[in-house]
């Protein structure tokens, strides 16, 4: 089976030939949707081969994406940005997953890195929809965190995509193109709504970011894994406030939606604990070690906060107890995750210094 590589960009030369590196000789075609650029990024997809189309810019993520898919000729369309890689690792999952695609395959999910600590390994992932049978019904949606539909079957595949931002700033971008749609009144799904919420905390805008937060958790058709994240915002609104009776409302209405979550759990013990309230924190911070993974398998995964930090948390807090062996005990479970964490390393000396 022939798999197609699509993609849409728009002055990337930073890094998009660092992406096409990483994925040369994997793919049938490469479709590049360029939405405007002023670099060299249409030069350096050409020079990898790509297939390269001009798409007229209407703040739109979902229309990009779907121009480029309409462009793509292969069996199967897979899809990535400028600023992702292939590691050598996953190059070869994915030819030993291209040579078991079937025309029975409809859509195949693969793993998204985000976020990494100081030895590489990925501490933030989550599904996304990557590869999908071109004759499968489907559609992008989504002006900003576009989201790929289709009536099909799913199946996962070990394949890991990661993201290498090179970006040092946040920008009003995605605020701007968001503001745009409803000053033309058009419809914000629940999704969108969701992420327009986010965008205005990012920008601490937050008493608007509460409103429209507020709004998307009544919505019924919302995902659930965006109502916990919903509540999680609502209650660091809330702390930058300087408000721990709202922030704690927010986090227990994540309960609304399913049992505890580890990130939750986490952040409530951090809550606790910066109000030296240590024996409330540790209970905290051990339900979120036993939460561990739950929730839907295609919602966010954080390993810091459903591992490291909590263990970290209560390695503070039996310190501050003055229950020194239990403290040293939790900091070397941490540092079983992450040996070279500074914070593992800066307890380590601490209580050689204290010993």
């Amino acid at each position: 089976m022939t798999v197609s590589l699509c993609m849409i960009v728009r002055d990337e030369e930073a890094v998009l030939g660092r992406c096409l590196d990483s994925i040369a000789g994997l793919f049938d075609e490469i479709i590049v949707t360029d939405t405007g650029s002023r670099d060299a990024t249409k030069r350096i997809a050409a020079d990898h081969g790509a297939r390269v189309f001009d798409f007229a810019w209407c703040d739109d993520f979902a229309a990009a994406r779907n121009d480029s898919f309409s462009h793509a000729t292969s069996d199967f369309l897979f899809w990535l940005d400028a600023d992702d890689v292939l590691t050598e690792e996953n190059r070869e999952k994915f030819l030993l997953l291209k040579e078991r695609l079937t025309p029975a395959t409809d859509v195949v999910m693969m793993p998204y890195e985000t976020a990494f600590d100081e030895d590489g390994k990925a501490t933030f992932t989550f599904l996304r929809e990557r590869l999908i049978r071109r004759t499968l019904p489907h559609r992008w949606e989504g002006y900003v965190h576009e989201v790929l539909t289709y009536a099909g079957s799913e199946e996962i595949a070990d394949v890991a995509v990661t993201h290498k931002s090179v970006k040092t700033a946040y920008s009003d971008r995605n605020l701007h193109i968001y503001e745009t749609h409803i000053q033309r009144g058009e419809p914000l799904s629940p999704r969108d709504l969701f992420y327009w919420g986010r965008e205005l905390f990012y920008h601490r805008h937050d008493r608007e970011a509460s409103n429209v937060l507020t709004a998307f958790l009544h919505h019924p058709a919302a995902w659930t894994e965006n109502k916990i994240d919903a509540c999680r915002l609502l209650a660091a609104i809330a702390l930058r406030a300087d408000d721990r009776e709202g922030a704690m409302a927010a986090y227990t209405r994540t309960f609304l939606y399913g049992s505890p979550r580890a990130e939750v759990c986490t952040e409530i013990g951090e809550l606790l604990s910066g109000a030296e309230e240590w024996r409330g924190a540790i209970f905290w911070f051990r339900v979120a070690l036993e939460a561990g993974g739950t929730g839907d398998s295609r919602g966010f995964r954080d390993e810091t906060l459903s591992g490291f930090a909590p263990l970290l948390g209560l390695c503070v807090c039996y310190d501050r107890l003055g229950e020194r062996e239990k403290a040293i005990y939790y900091n070397e479970e941490a540092a079983k995750l992450r040996p070279h964490a500074p914070a593992v390393l800066y307890n380590r000396q601490y209580f050689g210094e204290e010993s």
